[in-house]
């Protein structure tokens, strides 16, 4: 089973669904935004459920073009088409007495949608080219980042199977909901980085880059912070010195360095270093109310989203809002 690293409450509350579902034998679907690790969610729910010992066979439906997306789903019989030579097993009779992972569902074509109800309500298909009828039990996991109920009322999905598929709906969290999570997988994938490249050790990363782990929205979540925290290690290389530079864009034409030299409040890390706060204690103690009052002002007040988006329990948030004079929305304006 996938290690999931994380801490916050929207996680937890993510994987606490997660444990609830897995027991119960019926087809879940699994959304959330790209990179949000709705892979690693069906993985833990195959795993975590009885038919942990069967095979958890996984397709997505957006790398294949219709006719081969049929084949891959239901197998075919010699001389189905040309080139069909032999019998092969679809994914469907690979993943007998396991579990199906269906990843961008969204994009199934509505023939194969239809295809794919028959197998979920009788529990048998028959291969293209083929007459007989072979039996599977087999549990569906799908997940999506389309909206399916919008594509359902134009048309463009099967109100049907949607319904087949909904025995509960298992949203993924954004990263940037995640609070601290984003500081604990960047240190992570920093260090597998650095042991893979072969590196003594991980310096760490410098406060700047720090910050800016937690201002950028990270809208390609966990697969984008990866790919940022890899190429920054990258092009700084093994010198000693903690991350200062995250690479947030690659691209050379439209270069995009988020460093210590791109911070607005200052040109340079000359500039940067003469704007120390006299009094660290003090400044530190002002900048944390202001990402307190910021959390609760984008939650409208509510105390346990804004712990959410801090990564925080509810009882630390509780304290920080007493020790900061926050007790209401009537202080906090």
């Amino acid at each position: 089973m996938q290690t999931v690293i994380g801490e916050s409450h929207a996680l937890n509350t993510a994987l606490d669904h997660i444990s609830n579902l897995a027991g119960i034998d019926r087809s879940i679907l699994v959304t959330g935004e790209r990179g949000t690790g709705k892979e690693i969610a069906a993985n833990r729910l195959h795993f975590l459920s009885s038919r942990w010992q069967g095979p958890f066979i996984k397709l997505n439906c957006a790398s294949l073009p219709e006719n081969l997306l049929d084949s891959e789903l239901f197998g075919y019989e010699p001389g189905a088409f040309t080139g069909a030579r032999r019998s092969h097993e679809g994914r469907f009779e690979r993943a007998d007495q396991g579990t199906l992972f269906l990843d961008e569902l969204g994009t199934m074509p509505l023939v194969l949608q239809e295809k794919l109800l028959r197998v979920i309500e009788y529990g048998e298909l028959e291969r293209i080219g083929g007459s007989q009828t072979i039996k599977v039990d087999v549990r569906i996991v799908a997940a999506t980042n389309a909206d399916l109920p919008s594509m359902a009322a134009k048309g463009e999905f099967r109100w049907d199977l949607l319904d087949r598929l909904t025995f509960d709906v298992l949203d993924m969290p954004p990263l940037r909901e995640r609070g601290g999570d984003i500081a604990l997988l960047a240190e992570h994938f920093a260090v597998r980085f650095a042991a893979e490249s072969g590196w003594h050790h991980f310096p760490g990363f410098s406060p700047s880059a720090k910050s800016e782990l937690y201002r950028y929205k990270w809208p390609g979540n966990v697969r984008e912070l990866r790919n940022v925290i890899e190429r920054s290690l990258h092009r700084q290389g093994e010198d000693g010195e903690q991350i200062a530079d995250l690479v947030i864009n690659p691209w050379p034409d439209r270069h995009t360095v988020i460093s210590n030299d791109t911070l607005p409040e200052a040109s340079s890390r000359r500039e940067l270093k003469s704007e120390l706060p006299r009094d660290l204690r003090a400044a530190l103690e002002q900048q944390e109310a202001s990402w307190l009052e910021q959390a609760l002002n984008q939650t409208t007040n509510n105390q346990k989203r804004a712990a959410a988006l801090l990564g925080l329990s509810y009882d630390q948030i509780r304290g920080l809002m007493r020790k900061h004079g926050l007790r209401s929305r009537s202080l906090r304006s």
